[in-house]
Formats: C-alpha cells, sequence, structure tokens
C-alpha cells in the first residue's frame, strides 16, 4: 500500500488539493470525517468526551456540540491534549480499516491520508510521501477572517493552536503553494498526482522501486 500524508494549516487550500488529487483517481481518506464517525451519537468516543468535559458539550439530541467543545479545547490547551487522547487512537485504527478497503481491488492505488494535524499528532516517518499545501500564515489569517467570517482574534487561535509552517515544511517531501493563484495551484496539484501515481506502481511492482527523500 502507498500512502501520502496530506496536511497543511488551515486555510491553506488542503482541501482544494485533496479534491484534485482524488479527481485524479486517489483513494481519499479524510481524518476530520473519520473524526466526526469516531465520536458519533452511541460511540466510545462520545461518552468518553462526555465524561472528560460534562454533558455541556453535547447537544440536547445527544450529539456533540463542535462549537462549545471547540471554544473549550482551543482556549486550553490541556483539555486539547485530553481531547486527543480520546479521539485519535480511535481514528488511527479507524483510518487503517479505510485505507486497506481502498486498495482491495487495486494494490497500486494512491492513498490520500488527508490529516491536518499530520505533525502534532503522526509525523512522517509512517508515510510513503508527505505532501505539505502551504500558505504564509499572514494569508491563511486573511482569509480566515475575509472567507470564514471568524474574529481576527479566533483566527489567531485557530492558527497558533497548529504546528508552525516551518515545522510542516520540515516534513514535506512535495510542497504545493496555494499562495500563487487557484490555477497555479491546481497545476502543481497536477504534478504532484502524477509523481505520486508513478512511485505507488513503482511500489506496487517490488521492494526495488523509487522513493522520495529515501521513503519506501
Amino acid at each position: 500500500m502507498f500512502v501520502c500524508g496530506l496536511t497543511g494549516g488551515i486555510a491553506a487550500g488542503k482541501s482544494v488539493v485533496s479534491r484534485r488529487l482524488a479527481e485524479g483517481g486517489a483513494a481519499h481518506v479524510d481524518a476530520d470525517q473519520l473524526a466526526r464517525e469516531v465520536v458519533a451519537p452511541g460511540t466510545p468516543g462520545l461518552e468518553a468526551i462526555r465524561q472528560r468535559f460534562g454533558d455541556h458539550v453535547l447537544t440536547p439530541s445527544g450529539e456533540l456540540d463542535r462549537p462549545a467543545l471547540g471554544a473549550l479545547v482551543f482556549a486550553d490547551p490541556a483539555a486539547r491534549r485530553d481531547l486527543e487522547a480520546i479521539t485519535h487512537p480511535a481514528v488511527r485504527e479507524l483510518s487503517r480499516r479505510r485505507m486497506e478497503e481502498a486498495v482491495a481491488d487495486d494494490p497500486a492505488r494512491v492513498v490520500v491520508y488527508d490529516v491536518p494535524l499530520l505533525v502534532e499528532t503522526r509525523g512522517g516517518e509512517e508515510f510513503d510521501v508527505v505532501v505539505v499545501v502551504h500558505a504564509p500564515r499572514e494569508m491563511r489569517l486573511r482569509r480566515l477572517v475575509e472567507l470564514r467570517g471568524m474574529s481576527p482574534e479566533e483566527a489567531v487561535r485557530r492558527v497558533d493552536a497548529q504546528a508552525a509552517d516551518e515545522a510542516r515544511l520540515a516534513v514535506a517531501d512535495l510542497v504545493v503553494d496555494s499562495s500563487i493563484s487557484l490555477e497555479a495551484t491546481l497545476a502543481r496539484a497536477d504534478e504532484v498526482a502524477e509523481v505520486l501515481r508513478s512511485l505507488s506502481a513503482a511500489k506496487a511492482a517490488g521492494p526495488s522501486g523509487p522513493s522520495v527523500s529515501g521513503r519506501s
């Protein structure tokens, strides 16, 4: 199985790139979607969150109140670590299953694991290739305010809760610069897709195939 870890800071344009790679035939596994599944009503994950944070992080219908929980954990690093200790192991197990399903009928298919907190929670070593979608911090702050309607203060909190740009770029094998234009971002994503398909085919053919940055 060839797995590309795809990451980028909030508002960097990672969703644009992940969609483009999926349109090119890659299997897209979304860590954020998995994170929602492992805390759905009736799951052990949701019950663990209720016990740790209280009933006030649940809606009247018994679902996770994401804005309430988000406001709490983004303001309290210890609370965020407690939440991650609940959700991350469950997401890892579910992601493993989804990846295996994705290549069951085609071992050479590229699996793109879309994970915003790759640097913070997983590191790059477990992936064949790490692709980082990058835009400068100030540009991402503007996008959060202008496109998502966040206050400047909330935008700063969200950006600063993630790894610094330098830490993400340090683990990158391939970088998609999303700061120029949408057209340039998509063109670079297509170039990356070609590289990933070639590397995945080589890995499926045998252990002697090429790799990026020495990874196999």
